[in-house]
């Protein structure tokens, strides 16, 4: 359990990849939020992470073939979360949100002052 714990929080807080900084914009707003990811997964194909973030404040998916159930809300301009994996909680965070156009989203921990994940979104 702890081997996975381990994986799923290196998955959820590093994207492995470079990425430029300028080529992200920050959203602030619940409403923009939930138009960049409403009908749409965010996949992280490099641990198998593959979840839904639902307008009503359900988060659900996988990540290495392991269920992820959660729940969201927006407050004062950070997506806060709290999820379960498989028996394993992840506990809530609120997390800076940014966006490249419609094809990628960027979550950074501790309200921006932590890692980073990206995801693509299918």
């Amino acid at each position: 359990m702890l081997n996975r714990a381990l994986a799923l929080a290196l998955g959820l807080s590093v994207t492995g990849m470079p990425v430029l900084a300028e080529s992200f914009s920050r959203i602030s707003d619940r409403d923009a939020f939930i138009g960049t990811v409403s009908g749409k997964e965010l996949r992280m194909g490099l641990f198998g992470i593959a979840l839904t973030v639902e307008p009503d404040g359900e988060i659900k998916g996988s990540a290495m073939g392991w269920d992820i159930s959660g729940t969201w809300e927006w407050q004062d301009g950070y997506f806060c979360r709290e999820m379960d994996w498989s028996g394993y909680p992840i506990p809530l965070n609120c997390q800076l949100v940014e966006a490249k156009g419609t094809e990628e989203i960027r979550f950074t921990v501790d309200k921006g002052e932590g890692d980073s994940a990206s995801f693509k979104l299918r």
